[in-house]
């Protein structure tokens, strides 16, 4: 697919709307959400920075291809999006569509796990219904690529309405330029005829979180993508995806696996697909991780000689979809009179504005946490000082809002417990935690605490490799746990891993996509 080709390629459409939902917490995404980290429309969608537009943008541009950009819109992940949020954005993206033809391809950039609130029992399958409107509009001889995010719920709607489906590589997430890079050149592929692209989806019910699911290093699901992406390149096989499925969703059908596209083959993509499934459920019990209460994660750090030592709440991961509010390992470093330096965030707004209201140096009294989303626990009392106040404005540094801005909303730096040695990061929104720059933003070194309270499976790995002396995965109340086999799924029926170990007789379920 590198060969330049002779056939000029005219216009493409290129559009995103990216994001991750969670049916079990978080709040429900307005049109807000998205304003608050990229919403683009027109012109500015070509000054795309980062993240698989940019990627795809710059493939479009080298090969002189003209990019008809549709709406790009992305943001952090949350509960469903709104009925007038998904009304909006998709009203918006098929307009925008319409007005662009006559097209010679469509690219899109998906996460492939969002859902809409709908009108019946179950909601709606935003990438879907994406696909499947475009493919109305467009037609069946218009090629349409999507990229997703490597926890995609791939679904029949995606497979039959797409030429080609092409996710993400790596967890944590540092190849999203990459792969819209990937993306764009297999729609130009197939535009100069130098493939045909078949593919075929094969899933196991495997619904496990991502703690244990990097691509590098010894963890199972590296091992499932190094293998995948060793079929790429030989006998016709153009793309490999490996899929750990984002298991807050309540989706009928979901599932884990492999998705192969081949040139022209599909009974090599039904069995190499298959295959990828086999060995996938293989692993399953591999991407369960161990885990430890917050007092027994501070516990055994104490006797970690230096720090930082990380604990990993991954049940209030904003990235996963949560509100972002629980205070459970910030009570328990407070109730553990913990002498050394600790590094903690929480979401809430009416703590926030009461740290803003009393001004620097103030001694405060606050009910903090659990507002937001009250499921999962109560607040707690802290009392403290407003060490530093800020607008909450942020630059992220890497992923798919590499060098975009964001903000968290006024936010206070409170230090509370003993000494005031727990110094808590107080925010007015949630944001997506991809390294540490919130705490930078509010000039904290992380380096310099015993204990750091990360709020994600994966990329505290990257954000604090080099200086983390030990990372202790917590089992804490929330939406988003490091472990769903106490989850009740009521629209993933029949049996599925963890809630069921065995399950006799199990075949990988297919899907196969659209025949050229």
């Amino acid at each position: 697919m590198s060969g330049s080709g002779a056939k000029k390629i005219g216009r493409i459409a290129i559009g995103s709307v990216l994001t991750e939902c969670n049916q079990f917490g978080g709040l429900p995404i307005e049109i807000e959400r998205f304003e608050q980290y990229e919403y683009r429309r027109g012109a500015a969608v070509l000054q795309t920075p980062g993240g698989p537009v940019a990627g795809m943008l710059g493939v479009l541009k080298e090969a002189g291809a003209t990019a008809v950009p549709l709406v790009v819109a992305a943001t952090g992940p949350g509960g469903p999006l709104t009925k007038a949020c998904w009304a909006r954005l998709r009203d918006e993206l098929l307009a925008d569509l319409k007005a662009a033809l006559p097209v010679e391809g469509v690219l899109l950039a998906l996460h492939g796990s969002a859902v809409a609130e709908g009108d019946g029992h179950v909601d709606v399958d935003v990438e879907g219904e994406i696909l499947k409107a475009a493919r109305a509009i467009v037609g069946p001889a218009i090629p349409i690529v999507a990229t997703l995010d490597l926890h995609a719920h791939v679904t029949e709607a995606m497979v039959a309405n797409a030429d080609a489906l092409i996710a993400w590589e790596t967890y944590p997430h540092v190849d999203t330029l990459e792969t819209g890079q990937r993306g764009a050149r297999m729609l130009l592929a197939i535009l100069r005829g130098e493939c045909r692209p078949t593919m075929a989806m094969a899933k196991v019910p495997v619904l496990t979180s991502g703690v244990r699911g990097a691509t590098i290093g010894d963890d199972p699901f590296a091992d499932l993508m190094r293998h995948a992406k060793s079929l790429e390149g030989r006998d016709g096989v153009l793309s490999t995806s490996v899929f750990l499925v984002h298991p807050y969703l309540d989706m009928p059908d979901m599932g884990s696996g492999g998705l192969v596209i081949t040139d022209g083959d599909m009974p090599k993509a039904v069995r190499l697909a298959e295959d990828l499934a086999v060995r996938y459920w293989a692993r399953r019990k591999d991407l369960e991780p161990p885990t430890w209460t917050p007092a027994e994660a501070i516990a055994r750090g104490l006797k970690v000689a230096g720090g930082p030592v990380l604990l990993v709440e991954t049940a209030d991961c904003n990235g996963g979809g949560a509100a972002g509010d629980s205070v459970a390992t910030i009570k328990a470093l407070v109730e553990a009179n913990v002498a050394e330096p600790a590094l903690a965030m929480v979401v809430d707004p009416e703590a926030a504005r009461a740290c803003h209201a009393a001004g620097v140096g103030a001694a405060v009294t606050l009910q903090v946490g659990h507002k937001l989303d009250p499921r999962w626990g109560k607040p707690t009392t802290l009392r403290g000082r407003v060490e530093k106040l800020s607008d909450g404005k942020f630059q992220y540094t890497g992923g798919v809002w590499g060098g975009t801005w964001s903000s968290m909303g006024p936010t206070a730096l409170l230090a509370c417990g003993a000494a005031g040695n727990v110094k808590v990061l107080v925010t007015t929104l949630g944001t997506y935690d991809w390294a540490d720059e919130q705490f930078r933003s509010m000039g904290l070194d992380a380096s310099t605490m015993k204990f750091v309270v990360a709020k994600n499976p994966m990329n505290y790995r990257f954000a604090y490799a080099g200086i983390a002396k030990e990372a202790l995965i917590l089992d804490t109340p929330g939406p988003t746990p490091a472990t769903v086999k106490h989850f009740k799924y009521r629209h993933r029926v029949g049996p599925w891993f963890p809630a069921d170990a065995e399950i006799p007789g199990l075949k990988p379920r297919v899907m196969r996509g659209r025949t050229p």
